[in-house]
């Protein structure tokens, strides 16, 4: 079906167009406690095409895409295609450039095989080796692991493929204390099984589940100093990144401006951001981003100074941007401060959220607390209930990170982060 797409594409008379042809080959388990349930094993593709459209003797581009089915027939694909063709032109953007074809693009690639039998056993036997307790345990599990095969053809003269490991494991963990029982969800994406990481989390996300259970409402701190330990902080970066996207620039969404730093008085630590071409079992280790333009490791942010902006094709040429691309992983650099630094005084460690939000062009943040714990200088007491709120223009101005860094999937972030005079509205 892909070369017959192909064909009709090239006879169709548009302007442009794209094809990924995305396979999959994976085995999925799912777990009742450390029972199998079932299990099997999975092949499906996706292809998907775009076509792009000059529109009123080019002064404006439009584009438009779809999934076709490979089980479509060659007059359902061209119908579909057709409908692609006319929806484009109903799209007035302004002209831009598409994807040229590079030396990158020429460079051949040996393509290994992903191991999934090996990958699942590991994850299999990881879960085996959990510090279950007679109160808190895991109820159940579900692990998916995947190769993933994909090609990208444009009309341009790009056709490249590559293979590459995704996984991802679901897990429900269980606490129970005198009648009273909690549930505790968590999911991991990875390229393949972090074995020691997610050990390490789940062990925690046991003793979140107990301390839940056991919590004093959270006090009514005002302005308080707020620790994040777990993966919610990558929301916390994820702003930076966003901040240096071109859509956001060009759209006015961020005023952040390549050499000039982000705000005027920083006190604390100063943030450098770097776009990263591979990360060790990232499930996003791709040469090409979803437009066909390679990856490259470029630096976003330097000690909080803006250096490149990164996007889609479009937003990057209004910009003017030479060989940008979307962001596949990055890499925050760790601050000055130990572990040991962060956690003197008075502080707000937040490790669960019913919701945590980072407004991208506000910056504003909010999160419900579902379980934090009160360091209050002398002792620490778990704490459940109110809120947290405040704004990124203002933390950047003071945040402390540590030297330690940790990885969540794409995202390779220091362990702890602190933001200071986070208001915090509690229930008591």
């Amino acid at each position: 079906m892909l070369n017959t797409i192909i064909s009709l594409l090239r006879s169709s008379g548009v302007h442009a167009w794209e094809v990924a042809d995305t396979k999959t080959r994976g085995w999925e388990f799912y777990f009742i406690r450390h029972e199998l349930d079932q299990n099997r094993a999975k092949e499906v593709e996706h292809i998907n095409v775009r076509v792009f459209q000059l529109i009123e003797d080019g002064q404006f581009m439009g584009s438009a895409s779809a999934e076709i089915a490979p089980t479509a027939t060659e007059e359902e694909a061209k119908a579909l295609i057709e409908g692609l063709a006319y929806r484009a032109t109903l799209v007035k953007n302004q002209p831009y450039t598409l994807q040229p074809v590079t030396e990158a693009h020429k460079a051949r690639r040996e393509q290994a095989r992903v191991d999934v039998p090996r990958i699942a056993e590991q994850f299999i036997r990881t879960m085996g080796q959990l510090p279950e307790t007679a109160t808190e345990d895991v109820n159940s599990y579900e692990i998916f692991v995947s190769e993933i095969t994909r090609r990208f053809i444009t009309s341009q003269g790009i056709d490249v493929e590559e293979t590459f490991p995704s996984s991802m494991i679901e897990v429900v963990v269980n606490a129970r204390k005198e009648g009273r029982e909690i549930e505790l969800y968590r999911s991991y994406k990875s390229g393949t099984c972090d074995a020691e990481g997610l050990k390490r989390d789940l062990s925690r996300t046991m003793r979140y589940g107990k301390d839940r259970l056991q919590t004093s409402d959270t006090p009514a701190l005002g302005k308080a100093d707020v620790l994040f330990t777990t993966d919610d902080a990558c929301s916390i970066y994820e702003y930076f990144v966003r901040r240096m996207d071109a859509q956001m620039v060009y759209r006015r969404m961020s005023d952040w401006e390549i050499g000039k730093p982000i705000a005027a008085h920083i006190r604390g630590d100063r943030v450098t951001v770097t776009a990263l071409r591979e990360l060790d079992n990232s499930s996003c280790n791709q040469a090409f981003d979803g437009e066909g333009a390679p990856i490259r490791d470029t630096v976003l942010l330097s000690e909080s100074v803006p250096q490149h902006y990164l996007g889609n094709r479009m937003f990057s040429s209004y910009l003017g941007l030479e060989d940008s691309f979307i962001p596949s992983n990055i890499a925050v650099a760790g601050g000055s401060h130990t572990e040991e630094e962060l956690r003197r005084g008075k502080y707000l460690e937040v490790v669960e959220f019913s919701d945590f939000q980072v407004d991208e062009m506000t910056g504003d943040i909010f999160g419900e607390i579902r379980l934090a714990y009160w360091h209050d200088g002398e002792k620490t007491a778990p704490v459940s209930g109110g809120s947290l709120s405040g704004s990124m223009l203002d933390f950047v101005q003071e945040m402390y990170l540590s030297g330690e860094t940790v990885q969540y999937d794409n995202l390779r972030i220091p362990a702890l982060t602190l933001l200071k005079g986070v208001t915090v509205t509690g229930i008591a």
